[in-house]
C-alpha cells in the first residue's frame, strides 16, 4: 500500500533475461533510471521469485499482472511457464496473463485455452510487436472464448521503439469494431494510445463502457499534456495504473507523481486499484 491506498500494477514484466533481444535491456536500462530492478534477479539473469516480491513490496504494490510475451520478431519469446514459479511464491500479490500471436499459435482458441488454465486471468495481445492487426477475423474466436470466460483483453495501444516493432497495428482505431462486435469484453488499451492515438483511444474509452486504459510507460506528470483535449479528471475515472516494470524509475514515483495531478481522491482509489478490481477477476483487492 501507498498512503494508506491498495495499488494495483497492470503492467509488469519479469522475463528470463535469457530469452531477450538486446533492446530489451537496452530499453530497462534507459528507463528504470535508478530503480534497482535487476536486485531480482540472480546472476544468470533469472528472476528470483523472493527477490521481485520483496522489491514490489517495498515499493507499494499489493497486486501485479505479470506479461508473457511471443514476439520473436521484436523482443523475443517469454513464455508464460517462465511466470509460474513467481505466481507460486506469492500467489495473493502476482497474477498471470497470458498471451498469443497468430503466426505463432495454431489453433489459437486452444492456446488461449491452455494458457488460462495455467491460471491467467487475462489475455494480453501485442499486435505492433507480433505484426498483425487485432482486428483479424482469425482473432474473432479469441474474442468470443473471452467474452463466454469473462476474460479481460489487454491490447498494445500505440507505438513502440523496438527494432523490428510495426507501429501501425497499434492504431486504437483498428478496435473500433472490436470493442462493439464483443460488447462483454473488457478491453484495456495499454499505453493509453501512446505516441500519435492518444486522442483516439481516450475517445473510444469515454464512449465505450467496456474500454479502459492503462497508464503503463506513461510519465503521470505528462498526462495532462498528452490528453490536453480532454477533461482529465472525467478521463481518469477510465485509467487503471501500470508501470510496464521494470521500464520505470519505481512504481512509489509513479504513484506520487499521479497524486500531484490533483485529481479527485475518489479518482485516485479507482486508478490505483478500483478500476482494475472491476475490469480484472479475482484480484481480491
Amino acid at each position: 500500500m501507498i498512503g494508506g491506498e491498495v495499488v494495483v500494477d497492470a503492467h509488469v514484466h519479469a522475463p528470463r533475461l535469457s530469452t531477450l533481444k538486446p533492446s530489451w535491456l537496452e530499453w530497462a536500462e534507459r528507463f528504470s533510471k535508478s530503480h534497482p530492478w535487476r536486485d531480482a534477479y540472480d546472476a544468470e539473469g533469472d528472476p528470483v521469485p523472493e527477490r521481485f516480491d520483496a522489491l514490489l513490496d517495498a515499493e507499494g504494490v499489493d497486486r501485479a499482472l505479470l506479461f508473457c510475451e511471443y514476439s520473436p520478431r521484436a523482443t523475443g519469446i517469454q513464455p508464460i511457464e517462465d511466470n509460474l514459479p513467481i505466481v507460486a511464491y506469492n500467489p495473493d500479490r502476482f497474477r498471470l496473463v497470458a498471451n498469443v500471436n497468430p503466426h505463432l499459435h495454431h489453433p489459437l482458441v486452444s492456446e488461449v485455452e491452455r494458457q488460462l488454465a495455467l491460471g491467467a486471468v487475462a489475455l494480453k495481445l501485442h499486435p505492433v510487436h507480433g505484426v498483425f492487426s487485432p482486428a483479424d477475423k482469425e482473432l474473432y474466436p479469441v474474442y468470443g472464448l473471452c467474452a463466454e470466460r469473462s476474460v479481460p483483453v489487454i491490447l498494445h495501444s500505440g507505438t513502440s521503439s523496438f527494432p523490428g516493432a510495426r507501429a501501425s497495428y497499434g492504431n486504437p482505431e483498428l478496435l473500433s469494431d472490436v470493442v462493439e462486435d464483443f460488447g462483454d469484453v473488457q478491453f484495456v488499451f495499454a499505453h493509453g494510445g501512446r505516441g500519435w492515438w492518444y486522442d483516439v483511444a481516450a475517445f473510444l474509452a469515454l464512449a465505450m463502457d467496456n474500454v479502459w486504459m492503462d497508464l503503463a510507460g506513461l510519465p503521470p506528470k505528462k498526462l495532462p499534456e498528452y490528453y490536453a483535449r480532454f477533461d482529465l479528471p472525467r478521463l481518469a475515472t477510465k485509467w487503471i495504473f501500470g508501470t510496464d516494470w521494470p521500464g520505470v524509475p519505481g512504481a512509489s514515483r509513479n504513484v506520487a507523481a499521479l497524486r500531484d495531478l490533483g485529481l479527485p481522491e475518489e479518482t485516485v482509489r479507482a486508478v490505483l486499484s478500483g478500476n482494475a478490481a472491476k475490469v480484472f477477476p479475482g484480484l481480491d483487492v
